[in-house]
């Protein structure tokens, strides 16, 4: 029995909950990993793992074990990195989840110099808006914007983007310029939903300390920022949108128009985030130093730009 590859088997089911996920996210046959688990307890001789037809659960031994399991797993990690080198130590397959606008415009032109950083890692680019259970589903990371809820997430800043109010030329031709966020009460919006909770999320506005928070009605609304995008260029109404590069582009070509500049709204901070209760490996810490680093250079870009 490889006892190592036997704990990190083990390690893997118990944070998953499941065989099958288990071994799905380790790229192995159930047999394999079910084989795995066996020979640990049989080594062992203790029962670490309650299986019924519908779920895996910890015994009381399996749960002291894994805590120790952890540990020791993240030493090793740590261990080969200072010894070998990143370079050298991050292998393998990574799982990454990232916002589609995120993954299409910023990851995916960049991601070749990832790759050729780290020559044995693998990356398979989730590119969704949707919340994610890193856990459950076998996902490494994820980058999203907006505040951290979530208590068994380690999140990294990667910066924070300056939001725009904005209109397209066609959309101001048929209902006019809002002056101050009292006339928007007779505008529509595009507006942007929660992809967890459904909730619609209200127009923000900063001037002198005064802060408003205003709903707008909205004959369409959106979930993810590409779309979201789309529709404001289709002159559908006003929106709030993160001043990325695209954006940029299109206020510089005239194709949409910012609005009330007077008034600042809340900046959207967005974070890489991996599992706190995993061992991080080197190919974990190897993407997050590098994603890190590129969205620096990133955001001071943007800062250049800025008007």
């Amino acid at each position: 029995m490889d006892k190592l590859a036997a704990m990190q088997t083990f390690a893997r089911v118990a944070e998953m909950g499941s065989f099958s996920r288990a071994a799905e996210s380790l790229q192995l046959p159930n047999a394999t990993v079910s084989l795995r688990v066996a020979q640990l307890e049989e080594h062992l001789r203790v029962k670490l793992l309650s299986r019924t037809t519908r779920r895996v659960s910890l015994t009381e031994d399996g749960a002291a074990y894994l805590g120790e399991a952890q540990r020791l797993l993240q030493a090793l990690e740590e261990l080969e990195a200072r010894t070998a080198g990143a370079v050298q130590s991050a292998r393998g397959r990574l799982r990454v989840d990232v916002p589609a606008a995120a993954g299409r415009h910023v990851l995916a032109p960049a991601l070749a110099d990832f790759l050729v950083r780290y020559p044995d890692v693998d990356v398979d680019l989730g590119s969704t808006d949707r919340p994610v259970d890193l856990v459950l589903e076998g996902v490494d990371c994820v980058i999203r914007g907006g505040l951290v809820h979530d208590e068994q997430l380690v999140a990294r800043a990667l910066g924070a983007f300056e939001v725009v109010t904005c209109a397209s030329p066609a959309y101001l031709a048929r209902h006019g310029t809002p002056r101050s966020p009292d006339d928007l009460s007779r505008h529509l919006a595009v507006n942007f939903f929660s992809a967890k909770t459904g909730r619609v999320f209200d127009f923000e506005f900063e001037r002198e300390g005064r802060r408003v928070e205003l709903p707008l009605l909205h004959r369409v609304a959106a979930n993810d920022a590409d779309t979201h995008m789309a529709l404001t260029l289709a002159g559908l109404g006003l929106a709030q949108c993160p001043r990325t590069t695209v954006l940029s582009e299109h206020i510089a070509a005239g194709r949409l128009v910012p609005l009330l500049a007077e008034w600042s709204a809340a900046r959207l901070p967005l974070y890489v985030m991996y599992p706190r209760n995993r061992h991080l490996s080197a190919r974990v810490r190897a993407f997050v130093d590098w994603v890190v680093e590129l969205y620096r250079a990133k955001f001071e870009q943007l800062e250049s730009e800025s008007p």
